[in-house]
């Protein structure tokens, strides 16, 4: 099954995947990457790799992996 993977450091907090993920399986940590943004984290339970975070996502912050 496929998942999302998450590059914290491209992340700007835009809140784009969050919206438009159908599991709601995206959050946002309190943690700042080091461009002094908050950044998402995925849920790997509830991620269904659907990949509509890949796609709607500005800046290249989603992979998705085969695991």
């Amino acid at each position: 099954m496929s998942k999302s993977v998450v590059n914290p450091e491209n992340c700007k907090a835009c809140g784009l995947c969050m919206a438009s993920c159908p599991k709601q399986a995206i959050s946002m940590t309190d943690e700042i990457n080091t461009h002094g943004y908050k950044h998402v984290q995925v849920d790997a339970e509830k991620c269904i790799g659907c990949g509509i975070c890949y796609t709607v996502c500005p800046d290249a912050v989603f992979t998705i992996t085969a695991q």
